[in-house]
C-alpha cells in the first residue's frame, strides 16, 4: 500500500499572495516605527512567512524599505491614472486632480509618514529605486497634458511648470497630516475634522484655480538701504 502524500506539503506556494502581506506588515512597521526603528522580527510576527523568506524576497531591511516606498508611490499614482483628464475641461481636471490628492494623502497617513521618514534620510532609498522613473513620470504627465491643453484652449494663464504644479499640490495636501497632532496641541483645531478637511479640501481646488486662471501680480524688487 502506498503512502499518503500530504497535500499541504505540496500545494504550490503563493508567492504573489506573501510577497503582498510581507510589504503590508513591513509598511505598517516602518509607518510607524521609522526606518531605525523597525525590527525584522516585528515584521515576522506580523505575517505567515520567516525572517529567511523576507530576505529571499527583498534581499536586505533596506531592500524591503524600499520596496514599501516604490508600492506607496505605485498606489496615488494608479489614482492619477484614473483620473481621465483628457475628457475633461483642463481647469476642472487640475482641481479634481488637486482633491484626489488630498483625499488620498487624509486616507493613507501612513504614507506621508513613509515620505517623511525617507526625507529624514535624505532620499537615498527612493534615489536608489529601479523603478524611479516609473514613480515619478505618471504624475507629471499627467500635469503637463493638462497644463498643455489649458494653454492651448486660453484657459490656463499662469506660468508654471508640472513639477512647479506637483509641488504646489502636493505641500498643502501634505501638511494637515503631517502636522496633524501638533496643529491641534497649538491651536486646538483638528485640521481633519470633517469641517475642516472639507473647507481646506475646498480652498485647495480654489486656490489651484484662481492660481492657474488669474494674473499673478509682479512685486517691485526690495532695495535694501545702506
Amino acid at each position: 500500500m502506498g503512502t499518503a502524500v500530504s497535500t499541504d506539503r505540496h500545494r504550490p506556494h503563493d508567492a504573489d499572495r506573501t510577497r503582498r502581506e510581507i510589504l503590508a506588515a513591513a509598511r505598517a512597521e516602518f509607518a510607524e516605527a521609522g526606518y531605525a526603528g523597525a525590527r525584522m522580527d516585528e515584521i515576522t510576527a506580523r505575517t505567515r512567512t520567516s525572517k529567511r523568506m523576507i530576505y529571499y524576497y527583498f534581499g536586505s531591511k533596506e531592500g524591503l524599505f524600499t520596496a514599501v516606498l516604490e508600492e506607496a508611490y505605485r498606489e496615488i499614482r494608479q489614482q492619477e491614472q484614473l483620473l481621465d483628464a483628457d475628457e475633461q475641461d483642463p481647469v476642472e481636471a487640475m482641481r479634481r486632480l488637486a482633491e484626489l490628492t488630498f483625499d488620498h494623502h487624509e486616507a493613507h497617513p501612513d504614507f506621508v509618514r513613509l515620505v517623511s521618514i525617507e526625507n529624514v534620510h535624505r532620499g537615498r532609498h527612493l534615489a536608489r529605486s529601479r523603478h524611479l522613473r516609473d514613480l515619478r513620470t505618471p504624475a507629471l504627465t499627467v500635469i503637463e497634458g493638462i497644463l498643455r491643453r489649458g494653454r492651448e484652449s486660453g484657459r490656463i494663464t499662469a506660468d508654471v511648470d508640472a513639477v512647479g504644479m506637483h509641488a504646489f499640490i502636493s505641500s498643502f495636501c501634505v501638511f494637515p497630516v503631517a502636522n496633524r497632532h501638533t496643529f491641534a496641541a497649538l491651536f486646538d483645531c483638528d485640521l481633519l475634522a470633517p469641517v475642516h478637511r472639507d473647507r481646506l479640501r475646498a480652498m485647495l481646488g480654489d486656490m489651484v484655480v484662481t492660481y492657474l486662471t488669474g494674473t499673478v501680480a509682479q512685486q517691485e524688487p526690495v532695495v535694501s538701504q545702506a
